[in-house]
């Protein structure tokens, strides 16, 4: 029987791409986000193995909804892949935007949080995988950055909800890449680290053995 991977952020980027690796491998994918006409068409693409799961993932009740309905269309969830994530436009603590930050504060932690909680459960009848997207700026320091602060919580709280999870021999991957080409960037980044690098990563990790924990993987640009 083929395993079950949900992805949030799942209509562009990181996300999308995640989801054609993980289906090419086999893999069946629910795709959440707030993007029903994208996660539609995506799911059309790939076919029956994929399901289309609008969500609003600073939603609690929204993220449990989307667990139990792929847990009923594919009979279970392996991995759940919190990958939905945003940034400022205006950068710095002085010349910050309070609102930007609790935008911000809400999809890079909360809705990590979120979706760990409404997964466990889940997780726990399969001995499942949570992977969770962070960042070269949670493993480093940026003048000023909030955004970097939201990602190095995201890497303490890999690491915390991996002896969590251990316990009943489940897993959690943190994935760090450094800058990537998508629409997170109001230019295009031809020489960047690509989505299907990091869609390559994630499917990397979640075909580990039984035996192997990969808590992080770390992906910079080779330019």
């Amino acid at each position: 029987m083929a395993k079950t991977i949900l992805i949030t952020g799942a209509s562009s980027g990181i996300g999308e791409a995640t989801a054609r690796a993980a289906a090419k491998a086999g893999w069946n994918v629910a795709l959440c986000a707030r993007s029903k006409d994208k996660i539609e068409a995506l799911a059309d693409e790939i076919g029956d193995t994929a399901l289309a799961l609008p969500c609003d993932v600073t939603k609690l009740d929204e993220t449990r909804q989307a667990l139990d309905k792929a847990t009923e269309h594919f009979g279970g969830v392996d991995a759940v892949y919190a990958n939905a994530g945003t940034g400022v436009e205006k950068p710095g603590v002085e010349t910050g935007d309070p609102q930007e930050w609790h935008d911000m504060i809400h999809v890079n932690i909360l809705a990590v949080l979120y979706s760990a909680h409404a997964a466990i459960p889940h997780l726990k009848k399969t001995k499942g995988h949570f992977l969770v997207t962070g960042s070269k700026a949670g493993r480093d320091t940026f003048k000023g950055s909030v955004y970097s602060a939201t990602k190095h919580f995201v890497h303490g709280f890999g690491e915390n909800l991996a002896e969590e999870m251990r316990e009943w021999g489940g897993r959690v991957t943190v994935i760090a890449p450094g800058m990537v080409n998508t629409a997170f960037f109001d230019e295009p980044k031809p020489s960047k680290i690509q989505p299907e690098d990091v869609a390559n990563a994630v499917v990397y990790a979640i075909s580990q053995p039984d035996t192997a924990a990969v808590r992080e993987i770390y992906i910079m640009p080779n330019d």
